[in-house]
């Protein structure tokens, strides 16, 4: 016999206790994103600080790869050590350690003297980060509904775009106001160093979990028989290469390591389409060829440096929007094709968008209307497939291993991320942006075979 709740809207029935745990796991996850973005907003500011040399020397280029080598690592060994504490000691308990440990090594970034000073703490921050979503995105499929569990996953890790907004909002304030900019100068700080020390705020949220929220009972359930049985031991990472979870950890693994590679690869530089555009209207305006001398067109741009910015934060923007919008409807599109109809769709046209932006507008030099108008698409295809890892990810495991086998799936897609920027990193000629995001592009068609191979769990229980 049907449940009579299936006839229900996602978000009817749902109780106030279930909304505060999305509002809490979302927050953790903003901030989450906060703190790895505000990096990204800052890197071309922070980097030529700490090298003590100009935004566009080569070295700048080699030490953020390095930062976002580490950065993938530190989130790949966190995804998995808090995944695994996660499912021994509990949800709330490690949702806490979590918003800690990210929040106190970010505000410690404030305070770097030298370029590996940064590259080591973008390890111990992205600790934090991996661990943070491993855990939230097992107590949202455990809290939740059969019938809203895809939307309010994919709300919750929509829910990063606020993130992105609030590191771009940090940096345009300290960084892209000139004004404000010289008042810090004057004072010896750094816009980019207060931008790091308000990273610290997140941890106020702990205070939050730790009055409010209680364990899941599916977890409490699978605690107890492990405790009685030692086959259902909790949180054993080997168990998600047995034969009945092999499959699922390889495809699991395979997609994020895609949907990482290209976003670290390809979409964050696409991203910053109206930078590049607003770099060329510049030398334009100061009568500088685009095959000048470097140091000749460095100085313009410093001359230009917080319109550039401007720019720089509305393309974030825009794409950001866009991405959003793309992250909350994979779960209804999932609801409709099924979880491996929504990733085909998705890893297709994030091929085509690719291809879009780097070989027809930026390669064409496009104008500024043409580029606004492509980002937020761009951003919707290349990002929103990320909200399946939180859809998908915790129903192909049991309670006793849901965090586990999540965290690991998604964060051990930064290995082959980390790998791919220590690549390019150490390459004698590392290849520029758009080269980068073309190389990487096909990444999203083989996602689509992968695919194929995917188990479907539209409309089933989690698994106990």
């Amino acid at each position: 016999m049907a449940d009579s709740s299936d006839n229900l809207k996602w978000y009817q029935g749902i109780s106030r206790y279930q909304w505060m745990v999305l509002a809490i796991a979302s927050l953790g996850w903003v901030f989450d994103i906060f703190e790895g973005q505000i990096f990204v907003a800052s890197m071309r500011d922070a980097m030529p600080d700490l090298l003590g040399v100009a935004s566009d020397d080569a070295s700048v280029r080699i030490w953020n790869d390095r930062a976002f080598g580490f950065f993938l690592l530190g989130g790949a060994f966190g995804g998995v050590l808090f995944g695994i504490l996660s499912d021994r000691i509990g949800r709330s308990k490690t949702l806490i350690v979590t918003i800690l440990f990210y929040s106190l090594f970010t505000c410690l970034s404030a305070f770097s003297q030298e370029a590996w000073h940064m590259v080591v703490l973008r390890f111990l921050v992205a600790m934090g980060v991996g661990g943070e979503w491993a855990v939230a995105s097992a107590m949202i499929a455990e809290v939740m509904p059969k019938r809203s569990r895809p939307v309010m996953s994919s709300i919750f890790h929509a829910s990063s775009v606020f993130g992105t907004l609030l590191a771009v909002a940090a940096i345009a304030l300290l960084i892209g106001n000139q004004e404000l900019n010289m008042r810090l100068a004057d004072r010896g700080i750094d816009g980019w160093r207060v931008g790091f020390a308000i990273g610290v705020l997140p941890a106020l949220l702990t205070l939050w979990i730790r009055w409010k929220m209680r364990e899941p009972d599916s977890w409490t359930a699978a605690r107890d028989r492990a405790r009685q049985d030692e086959t259902q031991a909790t949180g054993r990472l080997r168990d998600l290469f047995s034969a009945a979870h092999l499959r699922s950890t390889i495809i699991g693994v395979t997609l994020a390591t895609i949907g990482l590679v290209t976003f670290w690869g390809g979409h964050i530089y696409g991203k910053n389409a109206l930078m590049r555009k607003a770099q060329s209207e510049v030398l334009l305006a100061e009568g500088i060829a685009m095959d000048a001398d470097q140091k000749v067109k460095s100085v313009a741009f410093e001359k230009h440096k917080a319109q550039i910015k401007r720019a720089e934060m509305s393309s974030m923007t825009l794409n950001t929007i866009g991405a959003g919008i793309g992250l909350v409807f994979f779960g209804g599109i999932s609801n409709r094709l099924g979880r491996k109809g929504a990733f085909v769709l998705y890893h297709t046209m994030a091929f085509v968008m690719m291809m879009v932006l780097f070989k027809g507008l930026i390669a064409n030099d496009a104008s500024k209307m043409a580029l606004m108008v492509c980002l937020p698409i761009f951003g919707f295809f290349t990002v929103g497939m990320h909200a399946g890892y939180a859809v998908y990810f915790p129903e192909l495991y049991p309670t006793r291993l849901r965090s586990t086998g999540a965290g690991f799936c998604f964060n051990m897609g930064r290995l082959g991320t980390a790998a791919a920027f220590f690549g390019f990193a150490a390459m004698a000629a590392p290849p520029d942006a758009e080269t980068k995001a073309i190389w990487l592009a096909p990444l999203f068609l083989i996602g689509v075979v992968v695919v194929l191979f995917a188990k479907e769990t539209r409309g089933e229980e989690l698994p106990e």
